[in-house]
């Protein structure tokens, strides 16, 4: 007999093992969030998230649908963090203490805006959603799975999919469902499959990531300068304040050129011993591949302070944080680029210079 819940919050009781949703359709006469409590052993988890993160008036009162994640789900995803936590030397996490803001983005995946049944994603390109809280996009489609060795004969599934904010397919993360169009008073539950893992492919390495020192070029300030800019300004759509402008969803565009560099220079000198990437939308041949990190105090006489090749982000709108040693205050740095991915056209969404430890 498993003890699910000793790996997601204390004081549970013994679970039966791995729950396997019935396939069923029908009416539950009372709200979402009510349904969820009628299923002893098989949604604690999930409303043990939804009480921490003060959910349950929106599964409650507001016409929603919801992606339901089983127990099976969070164990899972509990027990590859943890595994990783050990190796490291690092206490577990449980639902119980998980970073609420990490918790609350995830959590936010799967209600989404409005009562959709199968039958509203039944479209060739399927349905963009809303969740909720923060209206991220979310996207469904409907499709039968193979039985009996044809192609379409099986059951009615949804495809359900975190975007990541992009418009290509190939960088979503996906799950299915495993049984649909449960109707309450107040929308639609469907059933993730149980061998989603809750967070789809983020949950351990936003619970994993050490957050970087404050930036600098916002707590000190200061001027940006770039070798070469795009083709509409430094103010354009994709122009180089994009670049530093907090915000992952806008990015800097230009050409490389064999070279590309982006400096920063502080009101007041500063040490800094950490500065951050992040990659942009699309196109990962566009992203940085080799370049150097260098500090100055005049803007003309620089030093190598951290030197990258064959460098590769693995996802989109992904921050990556690079540390060096550095002791000396500089009021110059720049990140001085000489090798993309591939092609010659260079993007990339933020840049950051950090404080040191």
């Amino acid at each position: 007999m498993l003890i699910f819940c000793s790996l997601s919050f204390s004081g549970c009781q013994k679970d039966g093992g791995y729950y396997d949703p019935e396939p069923i359709q029908g009416q539950f006469e009372g709200n979402t969030y009510q349904y969820l409590k009628s299923k002893p052993g098989v949604f604690d988890s999930l409303i043990k998230v939804i009480d921490r993160m003060g959910l349950q008036a929106t599964l409650s009162d507001s016409n929603v649908t919801l992606f339901a994640i089983a127990n099976p789900s969070f164990q899972l995803s509990l027990t590859n963090l943890n595994r990783l936590r050990r190796a490291s030397d690092k206490d577990p996490l449980f639902l119980s203490n998980i970073d609420g803001v990490q918790l609350d983005t995830m959590a936010s995946y799967y209600i989404v805006r409005g009562s959709l049944p199968t039958d509203s994603m039944l479209l060739q390109d399927g349905k963009n959603l809303r969740s909720v809280r923060f209206g991220y996009p979310m996207h469904a489609k409907v499709t039968r799975r193979s039985a009996s060795g044809q192609t379409g004969a099986g059951p009615e599934v949804i495809d359900f999919s975190n975007t990541k904010k992009s418009q290509f397919i190939r960088y979503w993360a996906g799950a299915t469902t495993a049984s649909n169009n449960i109707r309450t008073r107040n929308g639609i539950v469907h059933i993730l499959s149980q061998d989603h893992l809750f967070g789809f492919d983020e949950f351990v390495t936003r619970l994993t990531l050490v957050p970087p020192p404050p930036n600098l070029m916002t707590i000190i300030g200061g001027k940006l300068t770039v070798l070469r800019d795009n083709n509409g300004g430094a103010d354009a759509g994709e122009g180089s304040k994009k670049v530093i402008d907090g915000d992952a969803q806008t990015k800097f565009l230009a050409d490389l050129n064999g070279r590309l560099w982006m400096a920063f220079e502080l009101k007041t000198p500063a040490v800094s011993s950490v500065y951050t990437l992040t990659s942009a939308n699309d196109e990962p041949d566009r992203d940085p591949k080799a370049w150097v990190f260098e500090g100055s105090d005049d803007g003309v006489n620089w030093v190598e302070l951290d030197r990258r090749s064959n460098f590769f982000f693995e996802e989109r709108y992904q921050m990556k944080i690079f540390r060096f040693n550095n002791t000396k205050a500089y009021k110059h740095y720049r990140i001085d680029i000489n090798e993309l991915r591939n092609g010659g056209v260079f993007q990339l969404a933020e840049w950051s210079i950090n404080k040191a430890k």
